[in-house]
């Protein structure tokens, strides 16, 4: 690997790569979803405390039960579903096709309702503990809307900047949004409502995932190219290593201090922070297409979906070759 190391004013860009306490990520696991629906997909997010995976699918959400890698469910009606979060003892979807955010019973996996999600294809959805709130990111309609998560009613939307991929809510009234055409994240106040400030992501571009530790205050940006890490308090960018090409999910494990980038060249890139610094420590490969993952807080585990192409010569991937690779450091 050759190694490289520039500065530039406050950015530090490092590609290391050396041994950490942490192992090297390896497949422990394939869990077969098959079709008969196309294989598309989009986020997926792990509920650890109920060991359930759930698996965006074009028009339906997967359930999978992480200790036995089986699917177990799945929830219907949720047109060109993007992101799925969990909390308030409730499941929420973001339904891009028909901008409505589902509201799902988790024990029956039935619809309870729908809420109108204030703005043009509903893309990430993230559960803020503090405030018993869901904030869904509408990525045409360049707006976040606030959504009661224990009455299920919408609270407020609030205009971006730009176009709106992954979003990220602090304890202290902050909301974090990539905005993918800006090249920048959009700061909202809540209690202001309205968008307090903008940070450029350089060296990186067109920026889509987006993760925050709230212990830290660090941000940590998957952009074209590199990954960032920001002072989530100023916006300053502390660091930035080079990674794999057509990422669109950036994840930190706060119990083992990395941070994850996937790619649509089917790779993940592995970086460990240590303070304000960021070290490539592996680069993992995974399958052609998988752009985005999740990580289980609590095993450490990443879940990534994957499809081989159609195999007839179509257009799209093979629906019943739709699948979820799972990978688990060696030293767990």
């Amino acid at each position: 690997m050759r190694v490289r190391s520039l500065v530039v004013g406050a950015i530090a860009i490092v590609a290391v790569a050396h041994p950490r306490a942490q192992g090297t990520y390896v497949q422990v696991a394939d869990i077969k979803i098959g079709g008969p629906l196309p294989a598309q997909w989009d986020y997926h997010v792990v509920d650890a405390d109920t060991k359930r995976l759930y698996l965006s699918h074009g028009t339906e959400v997967v359930v999978i039960d992480t200790v036995r890698d089986q699917v177990i469910g799945r929830i219907a009606d949720t047109p060109g579903v993007h992101g799925i979060a969990v909390g308030a003892g409730k499941v929420f979807t973001s339904n891009g096709r028909e901008n409505k955010v589902s509201v799902v019973d988790p024990t029956t996996l039935a619809t309870l309702s729908k809420i109108d999600s204030g703005g043009a294809n509903p893309d990430a959805i993230v559960f803020d503990p503090a405030t018993q709130a869901v904030w869904v990111f509408n990525h045409t309609g360049k707006s976040a809307t606030e959504i009661d998560a224990v009455n299920g009613k919408a609270l407020l939307t609030i205009p971006l900047s730009g176009t709106a991929e992954m979003g990220q809510v602090d304890a202290g009234g902050k909301v974090f949004v990539n905005i993918e055409d800006k090249d920048q994240i959009d700061v909202i106040d809540v209690s202001a409502k309205k968008v307090a400030a903008s940070w450029p992501v350089g060296p990186g571009s067109s920026p889509t995932g987006l993760s925050l530790d709230r212990t830290s205050h660090r941000l940590f940006v998957g952009a074209d190219k590199f990954m960032l890490m920001m002072d989530a308090t100023n916006g300053r960018v502390l660091a930035s290593v080079p990674i794999c090409g057509g990422t669109d999910a950036t994840w930190y494990d706060p119990g083992t201090r990395l941070a994850f980038s996937s790619c649509r060249d089917g790779h993940i890139t592995i970086a460990s922070v240590d303070g304000n610094n960021m070290t490539v420590v592996q680069t993992l490969e995974t399958s052609p297409g998988s752009r985005t993952m999740t990580i289980d807080s609590a095993t450490h585990k990443l879940y990534v979906a994957a499809a081989k192409p159609n195999a007839s010569g179509g257009r799209g991937n093979d629906p019943e070759s739709f699948h979820v690779l799972v990978y688990a450091s060696k030293s767990q």
